[in-house]
């Protein structure tokens, strides 16, 4: 997993979750406790509420994401650029400054008038946003999207997503966002918790990773929250996405979502990264789909994914018979039964696993259903 570097903010597994506190110059966007117009009060805002709380980064958006507006122009966006680049003179806190945009036009303007971050929220869908990002040496957040600049976010299948991020490749400091929500009618709460529950997978692409869960229908949907009721259910999951390997949480709630985060990072599981001639870096790996993407990454063959990790098993109720064969059957499966006085376990890849039902002679029902619960729970 690479470290990219945002105008001397770094950002990757070897460093804390950095938190991107959200202002908004668009008098359309929903939450109207960060929309300024007045560039002082804004950069007040933006001290006070979001880099005295802890923001690390300040996420400028020019336009609302209500997929019932009108998508604005480069112009129009432009038009609305001063007032974000006035900000920037007003404020006195330090943080990284990010400009919300899909157009390479603004990203330049932007970039050049002190900027130092792109959130490309049309995932390079302009094909000039990538040179850009990359003359001025700019950390470029690049959402999943189609190919549309009218129809940003609309991506809801997970192997579509993970297809949209590589539209027009990446830069050298490119970090990912798999996109939660969207401007798109067709895009589902189970799509967002498909999404959320294999965000590990988006790790395949050696590419750090921004999430943005703040208040999302998807979490709210779990505990019948309103938006007012789901700073609870957001912090939840936000400890749940740093400790599934997010670097970067998107969010209105600055203080509470930064103290969530640590606390993810705090309590994830640490692996060896080790640099030298040959550098060792153990991945996090949970699910063969998870291993596929970082087969698929090195160019080696992904059907080797599912030896790629270990599932554990709890028997119990097994007989004298059933256990005798069950232990010869795994060895010539490449698993392993261990058994005890009280029970037994069975540890093994899922295609170890897979192999069982196959060897083991004169099963009894008993044990004939439980290497079909276990074949079932592999898959």
């Amino acid at each position: 997993m690479r470290t990219v570097d945002a105008a001397g903010l770094e950002i990757g597994d070897d460093h804390p979750p950095r938190i991107m506190g959200v202002l908004n110059v668009s008098k359309e966007s929903p939450y109207k406790p960060s929309v300024f117009n007045d560039p002082s009060e804004a950069a007040e805002y933006v001290d006070r509420e979001l880099i005295d709380e802890g923001a690390d980064i300040v996420d400028v958006g020019l336009e609302s994401a209500n997929k019932r507006l009108d998508v604005l122009s480069a112009e129009d966006e432009l038009d609305r650029l001063d007032t974000a680049l006035s900000v920037l003179d007003s404020v006195s806190g330090d943080a990284v400054f990010s400009i919300e945009t899909r157009y390479h036009e603004v990203a330049e303007a932007a970039l050049d008038g002190g900027f130092d971050m792109v959130n490309d929220i049309c995932g390079f869908a302009d094909p000039e946003m990538p040179r850009v990002c990359e003359e001025f040496d700019a950390a470029v957040a690049k959402m999943a999207s189609p190919p549309d600049l009218t129809r940003p976010g609309a991506i809801a299948e997970v192997d579509d997503i993970y297809d949209a991020l590589e539209l027009n490749g990446f830069t050298d400091k490119t970090i990912l966002d798999p996109a939660f929500g969207g401007w798109s009618e067709a895009k589902t709460l189970e799509h967002d918790r498909e999404t959320f529950d294999r965000l590990r997978e988006f790790r395949g692409y050696g590419y750090p990773i921004l999430v943005s869960i703040n208040r999302k229908n998807f979490l709210r949907n779990v505990a019948g929250r309103s938006t007012e009721e789901a700073l609870p259910v957001s912090l939840a999951a936000t400890s749940m996405a740093v400790e599934r390997g997010a670097h970067v949480v998107r969010t209105h709630d600055v203080k509470e979502t930064r103290d969530a985060a640590l606390i993810g990072h705090e309590f994830k599981r640490r692996r060896v990264r080790e640099p030298g001639d040959v550098s060792v870096e153990e991945l996090d790996v949970t699910t063969p789909g998870e291993a596929a993407r970082h087969l698929d990454r090195v160019g080696a063959n992904r059907e080797v994914a599912t030896e790629s990790v270990t599932r554990v098993f709890e028997l119990e109720g097994l007989g004298p018979d059933d256990r005798e064969s069950l232990a010869a059957a795994a060895g010539d499966a490449g698993a392993v039964l261990a058994a005890g006085d009280t029970g037994a376990l069975l540890v093994g890849s899922p295609a170890a696993l897979a192999r069982l039902p196959t060897l083991v002679t004169d099963a009894s029902d008993a044990l004939e259903a439980a290497l079909q619960t276990v074949e079932r729970a592999t898959n």
